[in-house]
């Protein structure tokens, strides 16, 4: 199974390996891009309703980290460790976005992929569960709309890379990261590498990157998941997103976009200038934190300050950042907290079936309009 994770080119081809038939839909966003979105609605074996229809059925939406992209939740080399075919078997309609830009959102009416307004976006993509809390800091309707937000992995102001050189690089100024690496797609050869290196080759440097950036060993993910993994890992991102997220660590703070280029050096001693926080205090949202407490990029008691009092925090033992999604026990440690979340904020208990972990489950389960981010 390993080897044909490997060589599925998208997202249907991988859900076709477990017998699922996905939706395919395209959203036209305010600002002109078209985003693909993934739609998981039928148990295995049974006929998909007719495309784009209401199941009735608990939706829940998961969305993907920073370059990545839809297919990592569900290249998995076991069925009961992707948590999308988990949650349809437990009466879920799954939906699975796509950020701009990405394998699946490489489109825009106004521009092309290889001209710079392309990847200038009007609001910057962040990682998945930094876009969930910034959308629903700043959208109070959007609270209305979503019954829970289950945060897997979840990172909001993390200190810094491990990298010393790179973390002082990086968070220098905006303007060396664009030098550096242009202002249209950052890191967008590696996947001409990935096309080039043998696949356990391609997974060592991986691993290899993974330790000097962030300390993270990936014990907890076997070499066989690693190597059919990692093919689906990244996906094209914005320089723009990434100098974000840089502002963010350096600022020790979560705040929006920062379109001023003077540096540190300078911005401290203009006393009356701070880039503006999103105000996460007022989410309304229940909010589940899943963190692994290996996790280099969570600080969980630095987290919690910077969010309402109801958010609840789960520490999953010796887990890194991305165990989460691809770690042996995720069937054991991750899927039956998501599933327990799930179960108490669900609005149609009485929908939702299924076995989970040898435990036969009826008339519990979900979640209407449920949530959950990752990286």
């Amino acid at each position: 199974m390993a080897d044909q994770i490997l060589h599925a080119r998208d997202f249907s081809e991988l859900c076709a390996l477990y017998g699922y038939t996905p939706e395919e839909h395209v959203v036209l966003t305010k600002d002109g891009y078209l985003l693909g979105l993934h739609r998981i609605s039928s148990k295995k074996g049974q006929q998909n309703p007719r495309p784009g229809t209401s199941t009735g059925n608990p939706v829940v939406y998961l969305h993907h980290g920073l370059l990545m992209n839809s297919e990592v939740w569900v290249c998995l080399t076991d069925a009961e460790r992707a948590l999308p075919f988990v949650l349809v078997e437990q009466g879920f309609d799954v939906w699975l976005g796509n950020n701009r830009g990405n394998k699946y959102s490489k489109k825009s009416i106004h521009h092309g992929p290889n001209s710079s307004k392309f990847w200038d976006f009007r609001s910057t993509n962040l990682p998945g569960t930094a876009q969930a809390f910034a959308a629903l800091s700043i959208h109070p309707q959007l609270n209305q709309k979503i019954n829970v937000f289950i945060a897997l992995a979840p990172a909001l102001s993390p200190a810094g890379l491990s990298a010393s050189i790179v973390d002082g690089l990086m968070k220098s100024s905006p303007t060396l990261m664009f030098l550096f690496f242009g202002r249209k797609s950052i890191l967008s050869s590696a996947t001409m590498w990935q096309s080039i290196l043998y696949p356990p080759i391609f997974a060592k440097v991986i691993d290899t990157s993974l330790v000097w950036m962030f300390k993270w060993h990936s014990h907890n993910i076997t070499s066989s998941q690693k190597i059919a993994a990692y093919a689906h890992l990244y996906s094209f991102a914005s320089t723009k997103s990434v100098v974000h997220w840089f502002q963010i660590m350096r600022s020790g703070a979560f705040v929006m976009y920062d379109d001023e280029v003077m540096s540190p050096v300078v911005r401290t001693s203009v006393s009356s200038y701070r880039p503006a926080r999103f105000p996460t205090k007022n989410i309304v949202t229940p909010i589940v934190l899943l963190y692994g407490n290996k996790d280099s990029l969570v600080d969980i008691d630095v987290m919690l300050t910077q969010l309402p009092p109801h958010t609840e925090a789960r520490c999953l033992h010796s887990y890194e950042h991305v165990d989460i999604l691809w770690g042996k026990d995720v069937d054991r440690d991750v899927i039956p907290e998501v599933l327990d979340a799930l179960k108490r904020y669900c609005e149609d208990k009485e929908k939702l079936t299924g076995t989970v972990n040898g435990v036969k489950r009826t008339g519990d389960g979900a979640e209407t309009d449920g949530f959950s981010d990752t990286l």
